[in-house]
């Protein structure tokens, strides 16, 4: 997955969120590095891969050291999206030992959650490779994390679904109960979208084949979630959509079932466990000497 498809990682979000970060880890300083090492002292160290997996962050974890100290050099070994093993080497990191020091955990912490939601990304998506359905992230995600988090989704070769609420319509339950119902939700939102002259797709959560049927004679919308459907309901509505608009299947959707919801035709199946329920990978930086 090319960063350059990625919108909202554009120079200014990336700085922001390693500026962030680094001021909740490091504060007025790191003081065990300040006390115990030379100010001039100058080291190497390796990033070294313990698990099997998809590795992810290594290139944020440039723009992370590149903004701690510009003078640190790597030598990056394995990018992105790459198959790893245990012993891997993915990169040297040469320069100021405290600014090694400094940047080591910020670095870790991103690269071993990212490339943890990448590889089970991958996972998932060898069950569904012989089907049409795309695999989709949600917004169940870590707060201030959640650019990493979709990041490392489309590393691992899933597909971002909404960054946030401000760049999709999503019409779930309770904002169709807010609204009085399905035809009212989607009217309103017609209403709202003409007068404030926006232009945002409009996704609609249906739990059941006759809120399918409502959604279809209503219509005005792009995308209709099937939401906790068992297999066969999900079948049948594909087939009452019938192309007229794109279909998402959504809710507890795991490794074990995802292939049979693939099959039913759906254009896209969204997993929240991408995100918020993963394993990181075990990862380390360690000094050579």
């Amino acid at each position: 997955m090319k960063t350059q498809e990625l919108t909202y990682l554009t120079p200014e979000n990336i700085e922001q969120f390693i500026q962030t970060a680094l001021i909740e880890d490091v504060g007025e300083g790191d003081f065990s590095s300040l006390a115990s090492v030379p100010a001039d002292a100058e080291r190497q160290a390796r990033l070294i891969i313990k698990d099997d997996g998809i590795l992810a962050g290594i290139d944020l974890a440039r723009h992370i050291f590149r903004q701690v100290d510009a003078d640190l050099t790597l030598d990056v070994k394995i990018e992105d999206g790459t198959k790893v093993k245990h012993g891997d080497i993915g990169l040297i990191v040469t320069g100021k030992a405290q600014s090694i020091l400094k940047a080591e955990r910020l670095v870790l912490n991103c690269m071993q959650r990212m490339s943890g939601i990448a590889t089970y990304t991958d996972q998932i998506n060898q069950r569904i490779a012989h089907t049409k359905a795309k695999l989709l992230d949600t917004r169940k995600t870590t707060p201030n994390f959640r650019m990493p988090e979709k990041w490392a989704v489309a590393i691992g070769g899933g597909v971002n679904h909404r960054f946030g609420l401000y760049d999709m319509i999503m019409l779930k339950d309770n904002h169709i109960a807010y609204a009085g119902g399905i035809e009212q939700a989607i009217n309103k939102t017609l209403q709202f979208l003409q007068a404030s002259d926006r232009k945002l797709r409009i996704e609609i959560e249906t739990q059941n084949l006759d809120e399918v049927r409502e959604v279809l004679r209503v219509g005005n919308i792009d995308v209709i979630m099937l939401d906790n459907m068992s297999v066969e309901d999900m079948t049948t509505a594909v087939g009452l959509i019938g192309g007229r608009f794109t279909t998402e299947a959504s809710g507890g959707i795991t490794l074990e079932t995802i292939k049979e919801v693939a099959e039913t035709g759906v254009n896209f199946i969204s997993v929240g466990a991408l995100t918020h329920s993963i394993k990181s990978l075990d990862i380390s930086l360690k000094a050579i000497d």
